[in-house]
């Protein structure tokens, strides 16, 4: 398996645009928790492992107009790599149905292991410290304010993250323990999810804001 691993990550170190969020550094943090995940499963497999490295294969920014296609055009980028590493069609079959419904955009369900457990490792690295730091690096990459000056925790105001980095985080983010689909990835979803929200309290303390409402809070 490591020698598979070094070549899709050649393949994704080549072929796949980075940026702050989805680098090399994300696909082997997805692959490291998809194996923590797959131990409770049965074992991690090939077709997890070429999923987790080619499932942003095609990456498009977060405000593309064609960004809920990014998993398909993905799982259809992989093929001809699945191929020509000598894997099955069955295990392309898995693979490539993992990559497009790994997406939270994409709404295709995950029907196997293989694809449940991409989904939670992909979506739990929003989440954590990591997940702090790829919202920030985001929102700078789009040019949008960390939070709004006047009412950080929209107490007065509905929730936009359009225009402020922190609004994702209760209308996305501190909601994805509910949509794990693996039970070790919600026990990781809740701890991560927790840090969040301890960031949040010293955040608030030292902006002069509580963050009351329970979006945040629970």
């Amino acid at each position: 398996m490591q020698a598979l691993r070094q070549t899709l990550r050649d393949i994704a170190k080549r072929d796949m645009a980075q940026d702050a969020a989805h680098d090399l550094a994300h696909l082997d943090r997805v692959w490291l928790t998809a194996r923590d995940i797959a131990e409770t499963m049965g074992g991690a497999t090939r077709p997890l492992l070429a999923a987790c490295y080619l499932h942003d294969l095609v990456n498009l920014p977060k405000d593309a107009p064609d960004r809920a296609r990014a998993s398909t055009l993905s799982a259809q980028a992989a093929t001809p790599h699945l191929r020509a590493l000598g894997f099955s069609d069955d295990e392309i079959a898995e693979t490539t149905h993992a990559i497009a419904a790994h997406s939270f955009s994409a709404g295709i369900e995950p029907v196997s292991d293989t694809a449940r457990i991409l989904r939670d490792a992909d979506r739990l690295d929003a989440l954590g410290a990591i997940g702090i730091a790829r919202t920030f690096a985001v929102s700078g990459a789009l040019s949008r304010p960390f939070y709004d000056p006047t009412d950080p925790f929209a107490a007065n105001r509905p929730l936009d993250d359009t225009a402020y980095a922190l609004d994702h985080w209760p209308l996305k983010l501190l909601r994805l323990p509910d949509t794990m689909l693996t039970a070790r990835g919600k026990q990781i979803a809740q701890d991560r999810a927790a840090t969040m929200r301890d960031f949040l309290t010293t955040l608030a303390a030292e902006i002069g804001f509580t963050p009351e409402h329970p979006c945040w809070t629970s």
